[in-house]
């Protein structure tokens, strides 16, 4: 058998390690012998030159035994020595010799642990540019904003191909590699534009303070009307429909109350002259704002898309009656699902986006639900939770993990297949895992960003 130390090694290494201790054999005798010349000479007659007259006492004869007796131990001990460092070496090279020469793979787990952290990283970096850029958008103009713009567009579309790359089967190794490296380009496409957009941007403080004041004006006056919009809803559509858009303006009122403060920092630090100051209190207010902008702006969407699905619940539920009348065999618990909705048209208040979400999951693996009404039932389902997870997982994004961000990304995906049944099912799951990760970890005082975080 092959021993681990020739198989570490090239063949080649070993004769060279041989030649070398050899060499040093040589060498140590040869030095031996070499302090030995002295004594010897030492012994010999001087034949070449007369006898003194006067000599000096000669030596005792014990002691010039002693020093040829020194010679052989001196050489031994030589030799000693070097067979003595040959063997450590070797047992140096011996252990070495079980150790990889290129670095050691990280562990499957380390491995999922970096790819999550750069997901969440890349995630939080690509929205924060995306909110704000509306904020830029209105000092600067738009030749200007075009390259920013396409750097977005990019570091999305990256972030887009390391989630795809997140759900792959096949080399799990290779798949996570690719999704770092995915996130670390998006990084820094957003990282070549930052340094210019913020030149452009804190030039001059005054003029970016009072976009985000007006901003946040204007804003305010919307969060109003979102109460009045919060209490039709929940007259017309029940308590659960109130409750889920209520909780939104809340919120939203919330993060206005938050940027007030911040925009009364900024503007006295902008005052004092102090500009590092203004800008970080500044950029906390934009963000506070323009989190509230998506929780209004959702409220609003919420109240169109419930209105879409109170007028379509009735033809969609003829529709699905008639594909299910016509199915064999018909799926397990449609009868009683579309008898549920039927009921509840006539009970009073309530959710007809949920009700359409019922119809076409109970009638999803029939042929005739991918055509006419109910078709256009199942995408207003799917593109509402799309939009609620999406909405969600920006505003709250602190407290989220890769696990909700990537479900969302994969239903996007799958609405533009499309395939809006199974869309919409993906989104509530990564509604639910946000809501989950929300629980668990609370809320962070804010969660503001800038072109790119990090």
């Amino acid at each position: 058998m092959t021993s681990s130390l020739v198989r570490g090694r090239p063949r080649h290494a070993t004769a060279h390690i041989r030649v070398r201790v050899a060499h040093a054999l040589v060498g140590a005798v040869a030095g031996a012998g070499w302090l030995a010349i002295p004594v010897l000479t030492a012994q010999e007659p001087a034949t070449a030159s007369p006898p003194r007259t006067t000599a000096a006492p000669a030596a005792p004869r014990d002691d010039e035994s002693s020093a040829v007796d020194l010679i052989l131990p001196v050489a031994v001990l030589g030799t000693a020595g070097v067979v003595a460092a040959y063997s450590y070496v070797r047992r140096g090279r011996r252990a070495s010799g079980v150790v990889p020469s290129a670095p050691a793979a990280p562990a499957p787990a380390e491995s999922d642990r970096r790819a999550r952290a750069a997901l969440v990283e890349a995630d939080d970096s690509v929205r924060a540019s995306e909110e704000e850029l509306p904020f830029a958008a209105a000092l600067l103009d738009e030749r200007t904003l075009a390259s920013f713009r396409h750097a977005i567009h990019t570091a999305r579309t990256e972030l887009s191909a390391a989630f795809a790359l997140w759900h792959q089967s096949g080399d799990r190794g290779q798949a996570l590699a690719g999704v770092v490296g995915r996130c670390a380009e998006a990084g820094r496409v957003l990282d070549a534009r930052a340094g210019e957009l913020d030149r452009l941007r804190w030039a001059q403080v005054g003029p970016a303070l009072e976009v985000a004041e007006g901003a946040f004006r204007r804003l305010t006056a919307r969060a109003a009307g979102a109460r009045a919009t919060v209490t039709e809803l929940r007259e017309r559509y029940g308590p659960s429909v109130g409750a889920r858009v209520a909780g939104c303006v809340e919120e939203a009122m919330d993060r206005l109350v938050f940027a007030t403060a911040r925009l009364n920092e900024a503007r006295r630090a902008a005052d004092l002259g102090e500009q590092g100051q203004a800008v970080r209190q500044l950029r906390a207010a934009e963000g506070s704002v323009a989190q509230a902008g998506i929780l209004v702006t959702g409220v609003d969407r919420t109240a169109r898309r419930l209105r879409e699905a109170a007028a379509l619940v009735p033809a969609a539920l003829t529709g699905a009656e008639a594909v299910l009348a016509t199915a064999a065999p018909a799926p397990s618990g449609a009868d009683d699902t579309l008898a549920a909705v039927r009921t509840e048209l006539t009970a009073g208040p309530y959710d007809p986006l949920d009700a359409l979400r019922r119809i076409t999951r109970a009638l999803a693996r029939l042929p005739g639900a991918r055509s006419g009404v109910l078709d256009t039932a199942a995408d207003l389902v799917a593109r509402a939770a799309v939009g609620e997870a999406e909405d969600f997982i920006a505003v709250h994004r602190g407290a989220i993990g890769a696990d909700p961000r990537s479900l969302l990304a994969t239903a996007v995906r799958t609405l533009a297949a499309p395939h809006p049944v199974e869309a919409a099912v993906l989104a509530r799951r990564a509604l639910e895992l946000s809501e989950r990760d929300v629980r668990t970890h609370g809320l962070p005082e804010s969660d503001t960003g800038r072109f790119r975080t990090g």
